[in-house]
């Protein structure tokens, strides 16, 4: 079934130090296109979130919004710097000496030192942290689709009856076409004996020549043909579980020229009002498959 190309999904995942929560939101795209925002520490997962997603996504924007909190499990390493804290301790005892001062080695004292103690972060194993970055991202990624899923499923469904509608439009039409023929015949006989007089002897295979060529240029038999055809397949498609947004705009363009040709060539006014009402329904279909993936 067809999926809307706008969702939200939310998901978190804690471990090794790190609590993830994953926001993704989008929003309408001809392609697939994602915005990863990352901590500076992580642009690494970029690509990773990035082909991630787009093997599961095929058109829309997608926002990733990833917010990362340290949890109590995130070891700390306090490193010295044992040579400036010796050269701080010599450089003390020596200015102690020419001041005439007492001076006792602090060891205390001198880690309060600018830069004797430094305090570092565990180094990162990437490829455990993904495994928890990927968890959170998993997690969104099922409410999103889920979310995708039920606008796609509503959509569809205001499509379809769309498509009923032209179809109804469209037997109208057919309807009305077998009867253009007939009528002009009958029209084009009385402007005839009108011009001629009542008792006037009509040369009915000029007249037959004139309605053959007439019948030829007003047909729209292979018009309302592909018409249906189109119908058709816009409604398979939309049953389809692959992308459809691309599909359905061509068959949507496909049935507009269709329709425009029959508006042309039929030349009739009460076809005509049934054609506007067609390129109504199909200006409304055109504007719901852009929210279609």
């Amino acid at each position: 079934m067809a999926n809307s190309m706008t969702g939200f999904g939310r998901g978190e995942d804690s471990g090794y130090g790190y609590h993830f929560t994953v926001e993704l939101k989008s929003v309408n795209h001809r392609f697939f296109e994602a915005s990863v925002r990352l901590p500076r520490n992580m642009v690494s997962f970029e690509e990773r979130i990035r082909k991630f997603l787009q093997e599961k996504i095929q058109r829309g924007r997608i926002d990733v919004f990833i917010n990362v909190k340290e949890t109590e499990e995130k070891k700390r390493l306090v490193k010295v710097d044992k040579d400036l804290a010796l050269s701080y301790d010599k450089t003390l005892k020596e200015l102690a000496l020419a001041l005439e001062t007492a001076y006792e080695t602090d060891i205390y004292r001198l880690t309060a030192l600018p830069e004797v103690l430094a305090v570092e972060d565990e180094e990162m194993n990437l490829d455990l942290l993904w495994e928890t970055l990927n968890g959170a991202v998993s997690q969104a990624l099922l409410g999103f689709m889920e979310m995708r899923k039920i606008e796609g499923e509503k959509l569809a469904e205001d499509l379809l009856k769309r498509l009923d509608t032209i179809s109804n439009e469209k037997d109208q039409i057919s309807s009305l076409s077998e009867s253009m023929v007939p009528d002009y015949q009958n029209r084009l006989r009385e402007r005839i004996q009108l011009l001629l007089g009542e008792n006037s002897v009509v040369d009915e295979a000029r007249l037959a020549n004139e309605v053959a060529i007439f019948a030829d240029r007003v047909s729209i038999t292979e018009e309302l043909v592909r018409l249906q055809s189109h119908l058709d397949q816009a409604r398979q498609t939309l049953r389809s579980s692959e992308p459809v947004g691309r599909k359905l705009d061509f068959l949507v363009q496909e049935m507009n020229r269709e329709i425009n040709t029959i508006g042309s060539k039929a030349n009739n006014v009460r076809i005509a009002q049934h054609v506007v009402e067609v390129k109504s329904e199909l200006e409304k279909i055109r504007e719901q498959v852009q929210n279609l993936e």
